[in-house]
């Protein structure tokens, strides 16, 4: 019996001894074989979409704790499959503006406490989210059911030259209203698809269940902890299957006034069917009663994210959009009954529902400005991005992405029906309107860049001589006679100037985001005050302005259709290029890397899936094994590791040391989403994991410091490491050191010291398992 205790303490200790790497890859993904450094892995959990693998030789390491004392097991989490995949979800871009969006909620300032506010900014985004898709789906009906089936169809000549028309200008079909009846089965098609690619993902993405574990307690002041490290924060399945209903309800009712409102309105002239006014009367009040309903349930209820909420409230699912569909079947019957006198001429009543779409949001960002700068007030922190307006400015973003994507659409559509003909009236003034902004538009971004670039030559200057004093180039000089390269010197100083450009990124959005909400009241104003084009509206003024508005429309015109289809173009190349994929990665992977809060047709949030793989791995391994986690995190990853270990129960979390490099984690998440990422929050990870260390590089345009304030900063940030690892040729580095920026930290030997001294800090102070203590800095 003594003998069998004796081997089962060895047998701990020999545990206790054992160290695990879990490596997290950044934007672009990687192999496991490049992870790893080994051609032969072996995928130990997971399946083909993320995986956790290991090294052919460690996948039974924990049997052969001898053989690994004094380094970790290396292991590897692939997600990249989450975000890329195959090209087809380069189709994903289409619903960018929905993406941004949603970003906007989580760009929240932080708050000292929860309010009323917070409250009432979440509320305000998911409405705007809700105007975006009634202006796709408007879109949609002005292509279909005005540009095709009410002003081509009805136009004989036009007709002609489409012979897929001739059925609709000629019989049974050739009446204005079964037109429309007919071609509303468009924008319903697509109102369909996007209910089934948001049902699809969430299926997919928003059914995976987080670890379940108790909530941290909110602070002693009363601040609320933070939302990351709630059990339900990656788990919104419910909130997204109500709003996908909504949504859905939302374009079935813009189709069905789309159909039903000129029927309505022909119907009210004097002498018409008594019947089928009254009919059009009924349905226009279960219009307004079905977006009544609709508005109530995307401000009745916002997140759930102190407890998991498993509930699913299956009768609104269903009735909210089975109902409109309903509703706009009938529609379509009221449309297409029999009205021989009727003819289509000009266009549809568009003007007036862009129009107000286009005030809605403008209205609807002005007040999250408000509610911004009020909650920004409570806890002002100077680094946050625009003083508090990133999440206003960025809704301002997707409206305008929203409507330049519809406009684009509309223009292009309108010109291969009509061409230079004349034959059709066209889209509405206002989409004309818009069109004519993006030009003067343009000219405001190049100054702004131009100013940049001048602050970037200035910069370069400034970094000539912090690469010389950097390098010791002076002391070489003298020691070995031998002058610096100035054009080694030159790409340094060129590469650090360029990283510090990402720090400009917040002017940049917020000068377009605001010219952009200036531009698009005037273009409202414009439209609706002279009912014309920009370039007949300044008929008879000065020749100056009629020249510039006829040169911002026929440019804006091209402008907005040329980047509509370059912009579905690059996200096709994207995902079958490498490069392409790298170069937007960044921006794509921050965009899903939040729950889907305002807008469910938005990409699905791969975060949902890699968090809880992350904390279910970390849990399960340390509770097995009892040994030491270091979790290892790069630029994207780093964030990943960051919401995983805050889902960690606290007696694992003290398990844990954190080592991230090339991490935007304080440079991007910090200043954009502080209510989860700000430096309050970033200071209580540091006290609750073991310890953690970050690497950076002045040459990464991504990755930065923490900053943490006071004495946490130098214990979490390692001063910045030189890039190239050597200026010139050196016994260690005979051949020119490349300029490595974001990629390859492993390369710097002192991310092989870093990792020690975090195992070696976790040998000496983890806790054991149960323990509630806590080693000493």
């Amino acid at each position: 019996m003594d003998t069998a205790r004796a081997e089962q303490r060895e047998g701990v200790a020999a545990a206790d001894e054992t160290a695990l790497e879990l490596l997290v890859h950044g934007v672009g993904g990687t192999t496991p074989q490049e992870m790893l450094d080994d051609p032969s892995t072996v995928r130990v959990s997971g399946d083909g979409t993320a995986a956790v693998f290991r090294r052919g030789e460690d996948v039974d390491a924990e049997e052969r704790p001898e053989d690994y004392r004094g380094k970790p097991v290396p292991e590897a989490y692939v997600w990249c499959n989450l975000t890329s995949g195959n090209g087809s979800r380069a189709l994903w871009l289409l619903l960018l503006p929905f993406m941004v969006v949603n970003l906007a909620h989580w760009m929240r300032p932080n708050a000292r406490r929860r309010s009323r506010n917070v409250r009432l900014y979440g509320l305000l985004v998911r409405i705007a989210g809700l105007t975006l898709t009634v202006l796709f789906v408007a879109g949609a009906c002005e292509v279909a059911l005005d540009l095709t089936a009410w002003q081509c169809a009805g136009t004989p000549a036009c007709a002609a030259r489409r012979t897929w028309l001739g059925f609709l200008a000629d019989g049974w079909w050739s009446q204005p209203g079964r037109r429309l009846a007919l071609a509303a089965l468009v924008p319903t098609a697509l109102t369909v698809l996007l209910w089934y690619l948001s049902h699809r993902t969430w299926s997919a993405y928003e059914s995976q269940r987080p670890l379940t574990h108790r909530p941290d307690p909110d602070g002693a002041d009363g601040s609320a902890s933070n939302a990351l490290a709630r059990p339900g924060f990656w788990y919104g399945r419910r909130l997204v299957s109500r709003l996908r209903a909504a949504h859905t309800a939302a374009g079935m009712l813009t189709v069905a006034a789309a159909v039903g409102t000129p029927a309505a309105r022909y119907d009210r002239q004097a002498g018409g069917p008594a019947l089928l006014d009254t009919l059009g009367w009924i349905l226009v009040g279960a219009l307004i009663a079905s977006t009544l309903a609709v508005i109530g349930v995307v401000v009745r209820r916002g997140r759930s994210e102190n407890k998991l909420d498993l509930a699913l409230d299956h009768v609104l699912v269903r009735v909210l959009p089975h109902g409109t569909l309903v509703l706009l079947a009938l529609t379509m019957l009221y449309a297409g009954w029999s009205r021989p006198h009727w003819h289509s001429s000009g266009r549809l009543p568009g003007d007036m529902m862009f129009g107000g779409i286009v005030l809605a949001q403008v209205a609807l960002v002005v007040a999250l400005a408000v509610v911004a700068k009020a909650i920004y007030r409570t806890a002002v922190d100077r680094r946050t991005a625009l003083r508090g307006l990133g999440g206003p400015a960025t809704a301002m973003l997707a409206c305008g992405l929203g409507g330049v994507m519809t406009g684009g659409i509309a223009q292009r559509v309108a010109d291969w029906l009509d061409g230079t003909t004349g034959l059709i009236t066209g889209p509405p003034v206002l989409l004309s309107w818009q069109a004519s902004v993006i030009p003067p538009l343009l000219v405001v971004l190049a100054v702004v860049c131009a100013v940049f670039a001048v602050r970037t030559a200035r910069r370069k200057k400034a970094e000539t001589v912090q690469v010389v004093a950097d390098y010791h180039l002076d002391e070489h000089a003298e020691a070995v006679g031998e002058r610096p390269d100035p054009a080694r010197t030159s790409r340094i100083a060129s590469t650090r100037a360029r990283a510090a450009l990402t720090d400009q990124a917040p002017v940049i959005i917020g000068v377009v985001s605001s010219v952009s909400l200036l531009l698009g009241a005037l273009a409202v104003a414009g439209a609706w005050a002279t009912g014309k084009v920009p370039g007949a509206a300044a008929e008879g003024t000065f020749p100056l302005l009629e020249g510039a508005a006829d040169t911002a429309q026929a440019l804006g015109s091209w402008l907005i259709g040329a980047g509509f289809i370059l912009f579905v173009t690059w996200g096709r190349r994207a995902y079958k290029d490498p490069s392409a994929r790298r170069t937007i990665g960044i921006l794509w992977d921050v965009g899903t890397f939040w729950p889907r809060a305002a807008h469910p047709f938005a990409p699905p949030c791969y975060a949902e899936r890699a968090v809880p793989d992350l904390t279910w791995r970390m849990v399960t391994w340390t509770r097995t094994t009892g040994g030491r986690l270091i979790l290892s995190g790069h630029s994207q990853g780093s964030v990943l590791a960051a919401a995983a270990a805050w889902q960690l129960p606290p007696s694992v979390r003290r398990r844990v040391g954190l080592l991230t490099y090339g991490s935007p984690l304080e440079r991007l998440y910090g200043r954009w989403f502080p209510a989860q990422f700000g430096p309050s929050a970033l200071t209580t990870l540091h006290r609750q994991v073991d310890c953690w260390r970050n690497l950076h590089r002045r040459t990464d345009p991504i990755g930065g410091p923490i900053d943490l304030p006071g004495e946490c900063g130098p214990q979490v940030d390692h001063t910045a490491l030189l890039d190239p690892l050597a200026y010139g040729r050196t016994e260690e580095h005979p051949l020119p050191a490349p300029i490595l920026g974001h990629s390859d930290y492993q390369a710097d030997p002192v991310f092989a010291e870093e990792r020690a001294r975090l195992l070696a800090r976790l040998r000496h102070g983890v806790p054991a398992q149960g323990s509630s203590g806590r080693s000493s800095t």
